[in-house]
């Protein structure tokens, strides 16, 4: 796991636009004109469900209002399919240690723990004059990442993922776990749930920071889409059922190996969730039609937050990044929720507007969220801590067009993921490092990965080449210049 030191922690190197611009960092206390604010909003278990992502039955007019003002990022991919996993890994920078049920592998990961002395992302914020504030759900766990921000970390009180507001939502128990129903539909305030009171505190503290001479640095976590899908009745009525589409490829893929499937208990766990086989159609159009309800209120929480920054006459001198913490599955290959190596859970949507950069326009550039620290970091004039395993892309906002990075990768526990321009390339390991089984996809002829290619003879020399590639790793696999 390794015990990272904070002096290890502490020594920087330039990356990107930073080894250029850090001569405008003059000190802790530097002027608030000198620098940037950033508004940090990040969206739990969203997918690029979106309109901005092709999906035009989606209502996500403010997420789309800030693709609109800034760079869409179509091929942006997640380290690990689950919470905690990827936002300690974002936060602070650092892949995934390659091997089983390590650093960074499961839901409940906590930063603090796993990479002890990693200074975080709000962290060099801070240190580098920056006023600091995490509300809602930044980090999995509230009081993770300590020493991230200028005053203690805040969300709702009572806060927590089951949060329901009718009678019936509240009699309904699984016995198992005391689990509530997996959706509410109820007339109410969007403030009544969580994510309304998320925005109301970062519109509060928007009024403060506006009045303060020091640049900040605001994260904004919120709650929905994920389960249950609970959201105020009008963000359901935004969406005709009749209209709502199960998915298209409700089996798995042709020749993939077993263990690339799941039977998805994260929400098996919810009352009156069948506890085995595949969800009959009606409730899985129910589950899409809350999921998109949940885009719908949480997209209308961020036009808020948007809102009351340019009513502060701040959007001209904030960068604004918005990221889902990885994908979710909608009933494509049977399954639900994430937790596996298929783009549905390792794809998800980020978007970044920066003053002064290019707006309206998307990249299909390779990109990961250990991307994100870095990129910051060159954008803010801060020098970027030694211990990054991610590349700024200040080059991408510059020229979405242009050659980048080869290769990402992703995993989840024993699954291994290496995903190219054109292929994904996914190898599950013994622990000795074996291969048990392999998957390949490709996205040019199946973008769907629906049919596994990796047995076939033809292939062969691909995937020893893919497979060289992905043990290599991600330093040995350079961003085209």
């Amino acid at each position: 796991m390794g015990n990272y030191s904070r002096r290890s922690f502490m020594t920087y190197t330039g990356s990107g636009a930073a080894a250029l611009a850090t001569s405008s960092c003059t000190g802790i206390f530097a002027r608030k004109n000198d620098r940037p604010n950033v508004l940090f909003i990040a969206v739990d278990d969203l997918r690029p469900q979106l309109n901005c992502y092709g999906h035009t039955q989606m209502i996500s007019p403010n997420i789309d209002r800030l693709a609109a003002r800034g760079v869409q990022f179509n091929r942006a991919f997640c380290q690990v399919p689950v919470c905690g996993a990827s936002r300690a890994s974002l936060l602070t920078g650092i892949r995934p240690h390659r091997g089983h049920y390590s650093r960074f592998s499961a839901f409940h990961t906590r930063a603090d723990e796993e990479v002890p002395g990693a200074v975080t992302l709000p962290e060099i914020f801070r240190e580098h004059g920056y006023y600091t504030l995490g509300n809602g759900k930044v980090f999995h766990h509230q009081h993770d990442g300590r020493g991230s921000w200028s005053e203690p970390d805040w969300r709702p009180n009572g806060e927590h993922v089951q949060h329901y507001l009718s009678p019936e939502s509240k009699s309904q128990r699984n016995p198992e776990n005391n689990y509530g129903p997996s959706y509410e539909c109820y007339e109410a305030a969007d403030n009544a749930y969580s994510d309304g009171k998320v925005a109301d505190k970062t519109i509060s503290d928007l009024r403060r920071l506006a009045k303060m001479e020091r640049p900040f640095f605001l994260a904004c976590g919120f709650y929905k889409p994920h389960l249950p899908f609970v959201a105020p009745k009008k963000y359901w009525d935004l969406y005709k059922r009749e209209d709502i589409d199960l998915a298209d490829n409700p089996f798995a893929p042709k020749d993939a190996p077993e263990r690339s499937l799941h039977d998805f208990p994260e929400l098996r766990g919810y009352a009156g969730i069948p506890k085995e086989g595949p969800l009959p159609d009606e409730l899985a159009r129910t589950l899409i039609h809350g999921y998109y309800a949940c885009v719908s209120y949480a997209d209308a929480q961020v036009g808020r937050v948007l809102d009351e920054l340019k009513r502060l006459k701040l959007h001209d001198n904030t960068i604004v990044v918005l990221w889902g913490d990885h994908g979710w599955n909608l009933g494509e290959h049977g399954l639900w929720c994430k937790q596996c190596n298929y783009q549905t859970s390792l794809r998800a949507p980020l978007i970044v507007s920066a003053p002064g950069y290019t707006e309206g326009v998307s990249t299909d550039a390779l990109t990961e969220f250990v991307d994100i620290f870095p990129t910051l970091c060159d954008l803010s004039s801060i020098p970027v801590p030694d211990h990054i395993e991610g590349t700024g892309f200040v080059p991408l906002l510059q020229k979405p067009d242009r050659p980048w990075k080869k290769a990402v990768f992703s995993q989840y526990h024993a699954g291994l993921t290496i995903r190219t321009d054109r292929y994904a390339y996914t190898e599950y390991q013994w622990r000795n490092g074996n291969v048990r089984a392999r998957m390949l996809y490709d996205h040019r002829k199946d973008p769907r990965e629906n049919v596994n290619i990796a047995a076939l003879p033809e292939n062969k020399d691909l995937v020893e080449k893919l497979s060289r590639l992905l043990n290599e790793g991600w330093r040995a696999v350079d961003v085209d210049q």
